[in-house]
């Protein structure tokens, strides 16, 4: 069976300043159903920053393989493409990144109640939060800028 490329050409990816090695483009925000559903690329050997997932979420590797790591900076998972994983809220402070090449991975985050993510310092203080009012604003800027 032939193996299918997953062909990002007609996405747009938007950045955050202070985010390095990572991309992002927002499939859409429910304020009332509290899903967020967004497409994440990372960067090939990096890692983006430390954070916790605050809300239950699943995530389904689209192109190559999505690379989780403890904070301690050991590997803790490599989920190849094709992987579907289905998460609770909560869990250990980590960071991801791509593999040999840029990851491609579909998230919806679902029964979302305050952040989505919690970005970390190395102490594992929250620095920064992501939840639904920040998603939307950036699917907002995003949406605008598509016009």
């Amino acid at each position: 069976m032939a193996r299918l490329a997953f062909d990002d050409r007609n996405i747009v990816w938007r950045t955050v300043e202070g985010f390095d090695h990572a991309a992002y483009h927002i499939l859409s925000v429910d304020e009332d159903a509290r899903i967020v559903d967004l497409l994440f690329k990372f960067a090939a050997n990096e890692r983006i920053a430390l954070h916790r997932h605050a809300a239950a979420y699943r995530t389904l590797v689209l192109q190559g393989e999505l690379r989780i790591y403890r904070s301690n900076g050991e590997l803790k998972e490599v989920r190849p493409f094709g992987s579907y994983v289905a998460g609770k809220a909560g869990g250990e402070p980590h960071t991801e990144g791509g593999g040999d090449q840029d990851v491609i991975v579909y998230f919806t985050n679902r029964d979302i109640d305050g952040p989505v993510y919690e970005i970390l310092n190395e102490h594992h203080q929250v620095v920064a939060t992501f939840g639904i009012p920040e998603f939307k604003a950036l699917y907002e800027a995003q949406s605008s800028c598509a016009a």
